[in-house]
């Protein structure tokens, strides 16, 4: 795949790293020639000086053969500018951008461009770790109707299966993560301790899905 990254700081860098060294063809498009410095010797792609948004600017980085455009710079005119014209325009269709004011992000998101919102996305971190009880919502579907949350388990689920969780609350685990890996889990899987258990549910349903993962087993109703 060949995928262009629009900004070259330490979120971008990190992207085009790893995808270079997983094989895929990238460009990375900043208008700071020395920000290139972060890619490192071993960086096996292109860079390309010139303002993200340019259409010059993105033909030159491959674009118009492109998979994916992810728009990463310090500004969120500029990566959503950049994501409208990479899709609109260039009908690149994994799309995504990143943006910092979380009002601005829901927004776009209802205009069908994925985007990544920094600031509620270090809040949410934070309230979990402030208030450990309840869903830490992680995904929202664009029509406000499903989401996928992590969920706080009370700890006498342990040793139970997983999928009873999803059965009595009427949701479904998306996955678990153990020991900083994600697991699909299968009806065989049961919780262990440090477990984070990830659930899609309705809307809606949120408070009886959190009633029911934070209450012992036959505890909620």
């Amino acid at each position: 795949m060949h995928i262009v990254i629009m900004g070259c700081g330490r979120v971008g860098s990190a992207l085009a790293h790893d995808l270079d060294a997983m094989g895929h063809s990238v460009a990375v498009v900043d208008m700071d020639v020395d920000s290139f410095r972060k890619l490192g010797h071993d960086f096996r792609g292109t860079t390309v000086k010139g303002i993200g948004f340019d259409r010059d600017v993105l033909i030159r980085a491959g674009i118009e053969r492109a998979h994916a455009f992810a728009a990463v710079s310090s500004g969120d005119n500029s990566n959503i500018l950049a994501a409208r014209v990479s899709r609109e325009t260039f009908g690149v269709e994994n799309v995504v951008a990143r943006i910092y004011d979380p009002r601005r992000a829901e927004v776009y998101e209802r205009l069908g461009i994925p985007t990544v919102a920094t600031v509620a996305w270090t809040t949410s971190q934070m309230m979990r770790r402030l208030l450990p009880s309840g869903a830490l919502e992680e995904w929202r579907d664009p029509s406000g109707v499903l989401a996928i949350a992590e969920v706080h388990v009370d700890p006498a689920w342990i040793g139970r299966r997983v999928c009873t969780l999803g059965d009595v609350s009427g949701s479904r685990i998306a996955f678990v993560t153990r020991y900083g890996e994600a697991i699909v889990p299968d009806d065989a899987t049961v919780m262990q301790e440090n477990d984070l258990v990830h659930v899609l549910y309705r809307v809606g349903d949120r408070e009886q899905v959190e009633s029911i993962f934070g209450s012992p087993p036959g505890g909620a109703r």
